[in-house]
């Protein structure tokens, strides 16, 4: 077993008496003892890394050692170094962006083909679940224990949650690296890979990709937004608005549980289930600037919580479908980056509407996003049941692209 632990003085072992008596040394001592196999222990940690540090230093070698085990114990120096919460949470949501593209890039490697919509959507409501929980527990927490308790508590839940990986065995998708490449130009050429995968080879992830960031500006400024519209237009208390905030978790939650229990369908099905979901959530929206009282406004965002909900697992089983196993974490990072881009272009622009013409004009604007992204999803409907109806060998059709194993995985081009 390769054990990787990654973080700061405390994963150096500060403290300890010997190297030997770190907390990653006890535990890779402790799971050889239990395997009754040997553990190979990498430990990069670096005295005084923030979280920001370990992110862009430490975490590129999980791709590079490929561990069976990660563990990550960071944030003391954040804290010493007064970074403000926004500082903090920025860096976290940049982490971030290495988790969802290997959690969607394995789904695919461990779930039958035809459970792969039912496989995304539990994922989502357990996220869903957290976020209607974890304020509550946590409030509860704090008044029972203290807030500096129930970060150590929160940070015990992540490595339950990195222990309950262990057991998921995945089959390698890569060759070893045979090609006498460095570390930096062999990712160059694997990123390199994935954006010729989108841009280039195949016209349907590229439209896919451009649907999920336009999906990304409506309903990250959807989220930004919901607070100042609650504020300023439904003039409601913290309570009130704690409320709202449920009522878009109940939505998604809703939406996730729905499409776990449903037959799956084919192509065609889903880009018109994905279709009508953003359209009716895109009407929801608009509706909002014509309501004032709280409970209405609560029953419609509900509807746009179970129609934004839908996107996700069903653009990432597209993904996986179409995509070849080899280029999936490649393909997810292409996606991820472009989510976050649609993220930053929602909350900047909207938030920029919102200052200059007022909190109603820009619900007008996101609902016209998310109706323009239904027409989107239209159009790939349209696109993918004209290319469906092509022989396969006629030039322009739709057919997956040749893996050639080598001493890496690598797309033949047409």
């Amino acid at each position: 077993m390769r054990y990787l632990a990654l973080g700061d003085s405390y994963t150096i072992g500060t403290g300890a008496s010997s190297p030997a008596l770190s907390w990653p040394a006890l535990i890779a001592a402790r799971l050889a003892e239990q395997s009754g196999g040997k553990v190979e222990l990498t430990n990069p940690a670096i005295n005084g890394f923030t979280t920001l540090d370990l992110i862009e230093d430490e975490l590129p070698q999980v791709r590079r050692l490929k561990p069976d085990l990660v563990t990550i114990l960071i944030g003391v120096n954040d804290l010493v170094r007064e970074r403000t919460p926004a500082d903090y949470r920025a860096s976290l949501v940049r982490g971030r962006y290495w988790l969802g593209p290997a959690l969607a890039s394995a789904v695919p490697l461990i779930t039958p083909k035809d459970r792969l919509v039912a496989a995304n959507a539990l994922m989502q409501s357990t996220a869903n679940i957290g976020l209607l929980v974890g304020p509550a527990v946590s409030g509860i927490g704090i008044a029972l224990i203290g807030a500096q308790n129930v970060l150590y508590v929160d940070a015990a839940t992540f490595f339950v949650s990195a222990l309950c990986l262990m057991p998921i065995r995945i089959a390698e998708t890569l060759q070893p690296n045979l090609s006498g490449k460095g570390w930096t130009e062999d990712v160059a050429s694997d990123l390199l890979a994935g954006f010729r995968f989108v841009f280039v080879e195949q016209k349907t992830v590229l439209l896919l990709m451009l649907t999920a960031t336009l999906y990304s500006v409506g309903i990250s400024a959807f989220v930004f937004l919901l607070p100042v519209f609650a504020k300023d237009v439904l003039v409601v208390d913290p309570i009130q608005l704690g409320w709202l905030w449920s009522a878009l978790g109940v939505g998604m939650l809703i939406a996730s549980f729905g499409l776990a229990s449903i037959a799956q369908g084919d192509f065609p099905r889903r880009t018109h289930l994905m279709s009508v979901a953003l359209a009716v959530g895109g009407l929801a929206v608009g509706t909002l600037e014509f309501l004032e009282a709280p409970l209405a406004v609560g029953a419609v965002i509900v509807v746009i919580g179970v129609s934004t909900a839908m996107f996700t697992p069903l653009v990432w089983s597209m993904l996986q479908e179409v995509t070849p196993a080899p280029l999936l974490g490649r393909v997810f990072t292409t996606f991820a980056m472009g989510g976050m881009a649609g993220s930053m272009a929602g909350m900047a622009g909207f938030g920029w509407a919102t200052d200059m013409l007022g909190p109603r004009v820009s619900l007008g604007g996101i609902s016209f996003i998310l109706l323009v992204t239904a027409a989107a999803v239209g159009t790939l409907a349209w696109y993918r049941s004209q290319m469906d109806a092509l022989p396969a060998t006629e030039p322009g059709a739709f057919a997956p692209p040749t893996i050639v194993t080598g001493s890496r995985s690598t797309l033949a081009l047409p």
